[in-house]
């Protein structure tokens, strides 16, 4: 039978804004999953678990809070070499669409929400120092019985989660399928192109003069604007559509190096495991063993 990542429906549908679950445990036993809710995790006492959004595995600490706005980004937490019987896990799904009309979700008030979403929708982790900002608020949330002041409670860990730095995106962009629309519009320009052809060989001569900057200039601002240079983000959106056709396919691991892009496939294992720890075999095979028979 095909393999399947599991599709969850949550309790967040029809008159229902806010879901929280607040639960201890003694292992992460839940597969590989997506829904098409927004979802903010928060974890403690789990060091050593595995976490994977999207193409991205990384070992967590004692602490780990993530938020995932993309509908049907995979993700999950496991087990790994975690040994705490007391693990706690705080997970709040819900809904904001701030694409309509409304007048509140479009206002000033929520500019910053608005563009942490938007970085979210690669998942987004937090670092420490914005987990004990709110630690106090995820804490008692569950136990708030007035629907109205969990979501002003709710609103106000969004609002201070906003306004903290150092948050990293975790999986690639061309893996979440999903580009920030915050960036822009030189680089959401050359973000599409790239995406539209990855595959190809893509100069910086011919980036430039698509936005009608100087190789130095248009250098020195993609960097500026992705944290990034051009090499390594196209590296990273090859990569990205790579290890979806790597879980998405059977296609054989040569096939998919020389059709993302890359010249050799000792190149692409090489950059592979530098990013992900693994060579693309393993990482299929891990991946494979994460999903759930339908």
């Amino acid at each position: 039978m095909e393999r399947k990542v599991l599709h969850e429906i949550p309790p967040v549908q029809d008159g229902v804004f806010l879901y929280i679950a607040d639960r201890h445990k003694s292992a992460f036993d839940y597969p590989i999953h997506n829904h098409e809710i927004f979802e903010l995790n928060f974890v403690e006492n789990a060091k050593g678990v595995n976490r994977i959004v999207g193409d991205s595995t990384e070992t967590i600490g004692d602490y780990d809070l993530v938020l995932i706005t993309a509908p049907n980004l995979e993700h999950c937490w496991e087990q790994g070499d975690c040994t705490s019987k007391d693990i706690r896990e705080i997970t709040i799904q819900f809904y904001l669409n701030f694409n309509s009309n409304d007048g509140l979700l479009q206002s000033h008030s929520f500019e910053t929400i608005r563009k942490m979403f938007d970085r979210a929708r690669c998942g987004l982790a937090f670092p420490l120092h914005a987990i004990m900002k709110v630690y106090n608020k995820l804490d008692t949330i569950s136990q708030i019985e007035d629907r109205f002041y969990a979501a002003q409670q709710f609103f106000d860990i969004l609002y201070v989660l906003s306004r903290c730095d150092g948050a990293r995106e975790l999986s690639s962009s061309s893996f979440a399928r999903t580009v920030a629309e915050s960036d822009s519009r030189r680089i959401l320009k050359v973000k599409q192109y790239i995406d539209e052809h990855y595959a190809d060989d893509i100069r910086l001569e011919q980036l430039a003069e698509m936005v009608n900057m100087t190789p130095t200039a248009f250098s020195r601002y993609f960097k500026k604007r992705t944290a990034k240079t051009l090499r390594e983000y196209i590296i990273d959106i090859r990569l990205g559509f790579a290890i979806r056709k790597l879980v998405d396919s059977t296609d054989a691991v040569s096939e998919i190096c020389y059709d993302c892009g890359f010249n050799t496939l000792s190149n692409f294992n090489r950059l592979f495991k530098e990013r992900k720890g693994c060579n693309p075999t393993e990482f299929r095979d891990k991946f494979q063993k994460r999903r759930v028979i339908f």
